[in-house]
C-alpha cells in the first residue's frame, strides 16, 4: 500500500514519481497477479469466472477501459443459437449452448435466456438446397434441426409477406428450437458478481497502455493508466480492438474490424415470439421480454470503429424489414447502434496461444460473439489453467494460419459473415 504525506506530495512534485520509494530504487510493482484478463466483456469475465469454478484460479484481476459489458456484450442483438455448418463450429457453439441452459442457475442470477426457437427463412431454389444441406449437416453433427414448409413458416411468423409476389418469396425454412435469445447485460453482470464472489477483482477505467517483458520475451505484466500490473499470465478478450492490443504486444493477427449494426423499436405487445433470419437480406429479428422489436443484419460493408454504423448498411437492414414485415413499417425506433466485431480472414475465432509467452487470446468472433460468451470464456480459462487447448477449442488455434488447416464458417451461420 502506497503512503501519501507532506514529503511524499513534495516528492511527487519535484521528481513525477507517483510512488512514495525513490524513483532509483525500482521496487517489484505490486500487485501480482496470477492471471490479468483484458477486457471486461462477456467473454473476458466468463474467462475471470471460470478460471476460479473450475481451476480455482482466483488471484486474477480483469481490466476494462470503460465500464462492464459496455462494449459489444451491451451492443447486440442477443441471439443464442448453434446451427452451424462444420463440426468444428458445431461443437464450439453447442457446447455453449448447453452452458446457457444451465447459465441462470449456474450463477445464481437471471440471464433471461428464452428458448424460443431460431428460424431460417429461405427464398429461392438455391436456398432451400443449401437448407436441406445444411440441416442435413447439423443433424450429423448432433444438432436439433428440421425443415418447415411455406405454411408452417407463415403460421410461426403472422407478420411475415409470404405472398407469392413478395419481393423475397418464402419458399419454406429451417428451425432450431433450442435456439433462442437472452439479456445481454444480465449475462455480463451475473458473470461479474459471481467471479467477484469467488475473489476476482474486477477494475473498470482501467486502460491497458502497453505490456512489460521479460529479457526471455515473456508477458510479465501490463502498463495500464493506473499504473503498472504484474501477472504471471495474460489473456486477453477485448472485442473489436484484438489487433490494437495485439500490436501493442508486438505481433499481428489476421483480424479486421467491422461495424455490426443493431436496432430496436418502442415497445409493442407481442408480435413475435421467434428469432426469423432471412437467407436473402441477412436481416433478423425478434422481440425482446420488454416489447421492443430487436433487429439486425450484416457487417458494415468496409473497416470501420464508428460505433453509430454506417448508412448503406442501415438502409440495407432497415428496407428489409419494410418488405418482409410491411405491418410493421410505421412502428417507431427508439435508438440504432453499431458493435465493432472483430472479423478473422476464415470468419472463425481464435483461441488460445499468442507468439508471446504467457500471452493467450480470445478473438474473431465475428458476429457471433453474445452466443460464444460461456464457451469462449470457459476455453480460454482452460487453456491458461492446464497450458493445453482444450479438445473443442484446439481447431481455433492461431497456428492454423500457418499450417491452412481453417475453418471456413463465412457463410456458415446463416447470416452474411
Amino acid at each position: 500500500m502506497k503512503r501519501y504525506n507532506a514529503w511524499n506530495m513534495l516528492w511527487q512534485g519535484l521528481t513525477g514519481h507517483r510512488g512514495w520509494e525513490p524513483a532509483w530504487r525500482s521496487p517489484e510493482p505490486k500487485p501480482r497477479y496470477d492471471v490479468v484478463i483484458i477486457g471486461g466483456g462477456g467473454h473476458g469475465l466468463a474467462c475471470a469466472y471460470y478460471l476460479a469454478k473450475n481451476h480455482g484460479i482466483t488471484n486474477v484481476a480483469v481490466l476494462e477501459r470503460g465500464w462492464l459489458g459496455g462494449g459489444n456484450t451491451g451492443r447486440n442483438t442477443t441471439v443464442v443459437r448453434s446451427n452451424y455448418y462444420y463440426p468444428q463450429s458445431a461443437a464450439l457453439y453447442d457446447f455453449s449452448l448447453r452452458l446457457y441452459e444451465g447459465l441462470s442457475k449456474d450463477l445464481n442470477y437471471n440471464v433471461m435466456f428464452s428458448q424460443r426457437g431460431v428460424m431460417n427463412v429461405l427464398h429461392t431454389r438455391h436456398d432451400m438446397e443449401a437448407g436441406h444441406r445444411w440441416v442435413g449437416a447439423m443433424n450429423l453433427n448432433g444438432i436439433d434441426a428440421f425443415m418447415i414448409t411455406r405454411e408452417e413458416v407463415k403460421q410461426r411468423i403472422p407478420l411475415l409477406n409470404t405472398a407469392a409476389d413478395a419481393r423475397y418469396p418464402v419458399l419454406g425454412g429451417f428451425v432450431q428450437p433450442r435456439g433462442g435469445t437472452a439479456r445481454h447485460d444480465a449475462v455480463a453482470w451475473g458473470y461479474a458478481r459471481a467471479a467477484s464472489a469467488l475473489g476476482v477483482d474486477i477494475l473498470q477505467n482501467c486502460e491497458v497502455t502497453g505490456f512489460r517483458k521479460s529479457a526471455e520475451g515473456r508477458v510479465v505484466g501490463v502498463e495500464t493508466n493506473l499504473g503498472y500490473i504484474g501477472a504471471e499470465q495474460v489473456g486477453m478478450a477485448v472485442a473489436g480492438h484484438s489487433s490494437v492490443i495485439a500490436g501493442l504486444a508486438g505481433f499481428r493477427l489476421p483480424v479486421s474490424s467491422y461495424a455490426l449494426q443493431a436496432f430496436v423499436s418502442e415497445p409493442l405487445k407481442p408480435v413475435m415470439d421467434t428469432v426469423m433470419t432471412s437467407f436473402g437480406t441477412g436481416m433478423y429479428f425478434s422481440q425482446s421480454d420488454k416489447g421492443g422489436l430487436v433487429i439486425g443484419g450484416g457487417l458494415d460493408h468496409y473497416l470501420s470503429y464508428a460505433q453509430r454504423g454506417n448508412t448503406p448498411m442501415l438502409r440495407h437492414v432497415l428496407g428489409a424489414v419494410a418488405d418482409q414485415l410491411p405491418s410493421i413499417g410505421r412502428v417507431r425506433l427508439l435508438r440504432q447502434w453499431a458493435g465493432i466485431v472483430d472479423v478473422v480472414h476464415d470468419s472463425s475465432p481464435i483461441l488460445g496461444e499468442t507468439p508471446i509467452p504467457g500471452l493467450f487470446i480470445n478473438c474473431g468472433w465475428g458476429t457471433g460473439g453474445f452466443k460464444a460468451i460461456p464457451v469462449g470464456g470457459w476455453m480460454l480459462a482452460h487453456h491458461i489453467a492446464t497450458g493445453r487447448a482444450h479438445e473443442i477449442a484446439a481447431p481455433f488455434a492461431l497456428q492454423r494460419f500457418h499450417t491452412g488447416a481453417l475453418v471456413d464458417e463465412a457463410a456458415a451461420s446463416g447470416i452474411p459473415h
